[in-house]
């Protein structure tokens, strides 16, 4: 049994502030079980209910010189393992909320990330059946479909009929429907 069991919480505190460390050992052992109870009431985590109480004599002790109480130690200690443990719920959701955030984010880099790699090979994949067209049939094609061009502007450009143009361009439609497939000619044209 120590010499310090019988002192009071005020004389242990002024034995605290001038360094004297066993004045800590006598307030954590007659504090730290209650304190653990009181904590685990809010906190059914051991591991954080322990590290709290932890902090909170390491805090004691750090801080001992500045410690000024305006009720009683144990009010002192109570009160402040409560704000220890809002924060803890604090530090929780933001944590969560976060975490979530990130989540979505990253959720959604994935979905457009993907989505624009489709993009990228079924117009690599277009280009490609497109290039591969007759080269008249595909000169009509693309000056229809890239340059926006009619069909009466393309005749007078490229010295044809009218009639001539739309039948390349109907041609041109018909292979690349084949060769992409419906539901993707569709989509794209």
């Amino acid at each position: 049994m120590s010499v310090y069991s019988s002192y009071s919480d005020q004389d242990l505190v002024a034995l605290l502030k001038r360094g004297e460390r066993l004045a800590l050992t006598e307030i954590y052992n007659r504090y730290q079980g209650v304190l653990y109870s009181h904590a685990y009431r809010r906190l059914p985590d051991r591991e954080e209910v322990g590290d709290i109480i932890q902090e909170l004599f390491v805090y004691l002790w750090t801080n001992r010189q500045q410690l000024y109480f305006t009720t009683s130690l144990s009010s002192y200690l109570y009160a402040s393992v409560r704000n220890r443990i809002l924060n803890q719920y604090r530090n929780r959701k933001v944590r969560d909320n976060f975490a979530a955030s990130l989540q979505e984010f990253i959720d959604q880099g994935e979905n457009i990330i993907e989505d624009q790699l489709r993009e990228k090979e079924l117009s690599l994949l277009i280009e490609q059946e497109i290039a591969a067209l007759p080269d008249q049939m595909r000169l009509v094609f693309e000056m229809s479909r890239k340059l926006e061009m009619s069909h009466n502007e393309i005749a007078a450009a490229l010295n044809l009929s009218p009639h001539t143009v739309r039948n390349q361009v109907h041609n041109a439609l018909k292979i690349l429907r084949v060769k992409l497939g419906a539901n993707i000619f569709f989509i794209l044209f």
